[in-house]
């Protein structure tokens, strides 16, 4: 069992009070409890099974303004003055920044909402087991398979963070994740593809046997790939793909870019950056949510934000050191996006294979090729050639380029979205993609 929030809240209000009288004059202190239980599988053999217990403090102490932070999984007392005693003296030496602080109080979260992030149910180890076992058992009835890896994963975490300003807050939050990973084998060669499944609460996740096919059929019809030459495609990306777009976008707008000068949207609030029918919405309060939050790793309040209104960016992502860089009130973002996704489109998803005569629909990207300074983008991929409408042999070792400027204008969404992660897409059309193959 996680440690209860009484126990975070004594050993959180014990760091504070001795930071206070080493002489910091703000402190910040965050507890954490976290166990972690895994299961694998290779080939039907139990491979691994592990389970951590993890308890961090984390401590971040001011003098005006200079700050120092320090974290230790040793939470003895004796060991926390110590360490809290040496954190203050290492501020003392730090040079000033002029941004450094707590949060404006006024933002802080008074919310008591109640997100259901937390099923104290107990998957226990042969549970796990047997779970594994169906999937694996499921994937081996397909004869061209040749290996499989696959794992389940709970996690059970609570936390309290407290600061010297007053603010306290803190909840338990629980994910169960299973995966598949399937290679199958036929004269064309070897492929391989994956699935996975992850929920707050343990009776969503995906069955072994509906986890199973996915992943066995994404790989099957991998097999015998074609090679393309080099042309101008418009793209369609699957739903998993397209969710990635969407994530380099999110770090383009991290206020920590745009202060840095580091992101190609800088100085663009107010510019319409994408096609006038897309809306971006990053909705923190989701019950169940996989990143939902009533408050930010500061804890400032999560407000739901609309970063882009019909084309037109209208926020940063923004925390409270970058933000008082950029002259910007934190939205309680300091760690990133919550639960962020593309609007749903107007278009069915057929409609939308059948708005070209051919297309490649993307379902693997490789590599890390976005430039978020330029927003230049090139990365490995393969898919499906899409001829009429109909997703035709699969096609490999391309690579796909473009500019996400031009990429955001010429974007079309079908009205397919649904909610299975944090960051979260409907399949995507983007016109005019250089494909460049053989």
């Amino acid at each position: 069992m996680v440690k209860d929030q009484n126990f975070l809240e004594d050993k959180a209000s014990q760091c504070l009070d001795l930071a206070k009288k080493f002489g910091a004059t703000d402190c910040e202190v965050l507890v954490s409890n976290s166990i972690d239980e895994t299961v694998s599988f290779r080939n039907k053999i139990l491979d691994e099974s592990n389970r951590s217990d993890s308890l961090v403090a984390s401590i971040t102490t001011y003098i005006n303004k200079k700050k120092s932070s320090i974290a230790s999984s040793n939470l003895l007392n004796d060991n926390l003055k110590t360490l809290i005693e040496r954190c203050v003296e290492t501020t003392k030496l730090t040079p000033e920044d002029e941004f450094n602080s707590l949060p404006d109080k006024d933002l802080y979260s008074k919310d008591n909402l109640d997100l259901e992030l937390y099923d104290d149910t107990s998957f226990e180890n042969d549970k796990k087991i047997l779970y594994l076992k169906e999937l694996e058992e499921k994937v081996f009835e397909e004869k061209k398979v040749v290996n499989t890896e696959s794992g389940f994963s709970q996690n059970k975490s609570n936390f309290i963070l407290i600061n010297s300003d007053g603010f306290s807050g803190g909840h338990k939050s629980s994910s169960f994740s299973s995966s598949c990973v399937v290679v199958a084998k036929d004269n064309g060669g070897m492929e391989r593809d994956y699935e996975y499944t992850s929920k707050c609460h343990l009776d969503e996740i995906k069955k072994p046997e509906e986890l199973a096919k996915l992943a066995t059929d994404r790989t099957i019809k991998k097999l015998s790939p074609k090679k393309i030459g080099s042309e101008k495609l418009n793209l369609i990306f699957d739903k998993r793909i397209a969710k990635g777009i969407l994530s380099a976008f999110s770090g383009a707008i991290s206020s920590s870019s745009i202060a840095r000068g580091t992101s190609f949207l800088k100085d663009k609030i107010g510019s319409e950056i994408f096609s006038k029918n897309i809306t971006i919405i990053d909705k923190p309060d989701i019950k169940k949510g996989l990143g939902s939050q009533l408050f930010d790793g500061e804890g400032v309040h999560s407000n739901e934000l609309c970063l882009v209104d019909k084309g037109i960016l209208k926020n940063y992502l923004v925390d409270t050191y970058n933000g008082k860089k950029l002259n910007i009130k934190s939205n309680g973002r300091a760690g990133g996006s919550t639960n962020l996704y593309f609007d749903r489109g107007n278009t069915s998803y057929d409609d939308l294979l059948n708005s070209s005569s051919k297309a490649i629909y993307i379902t693997e990207t490789i590599g890390h090729g976005t430039n978020l300074i330029t927003g230049d983008y090139s990365v490995g991929a393969a898919g499906y050639l899409v001829e009429n409408g109909i997703l035709k042999e699969p096609v490999n070792e391309i690579t796909i380029a473009g500019n996400l400027k031009d990429m955001f204008k010429n974007l079309t969404l079908a009205n397919d979205l649904e909610f299975e992660y944090a960051t979260n897409s409907p399949t995507m059309m983007i016109e005019g993609m250089v494909v460049a193959g053989k």
